[in-house]
């Protein structure tokens, strides 16, 4: 393979985005929740069962996160995990407008949608 024949392509910084998905936004503050409890509980040695025993949170929601399985959890429930772990967090959270990429081009109309005509419903089969 040579040189030329490769494309670097940006990301935007949150994968998710970059593949289209839905609430792009909330799955990669989750994703970045459970890698701040992963690397706490890495850091510490804890198995999920000494995670459960410092938090009092089933050891099966810490086997969970450290599997990335998130989808059973909300936002606010990872960070109280988060907090049972480290006392010292802060979250911050930031708005702003994305930058678009290309403007959507509309839709075009067929001319009996433009003018407002419907097409007359079908009659029932039903007796």
């Amino acid at each position: 393979m040579k040189r030329h024949d490769l494309e670097l392509v940006r990301g935007s910084g949150n994968v998710y985005r970059d593949f289209g998905r839905p609430n792009a936004g909330l799955e990669q503050a989750r994703a970045i929740t459970a890698a701040k409890i992963i690397h706490i509980m890495d850091e510490r040695k804890l198995s999920t069962r000494d995670a459960e025993k410092v938090t009092g949170v089933s050891h099966s929601e810490f086997s969970r996160i450290r599997n990335t399985q998130l989808g059973r959890f909300t936002l606010d429930r990872m960070i109280a995990i988060l907090s049972k772990l480290d006392k010292d967090i802060e979250v911050s959270v930031t708005f702003r407008a994305r930058k678009r990429r290309l403007p959507i081009a509309p839709r075009a109309v067929s001319s009996t949608a433009a003018q407002g005509h419907r097409r007359p419903a079908k009659a029932s089969t039903r007796a």
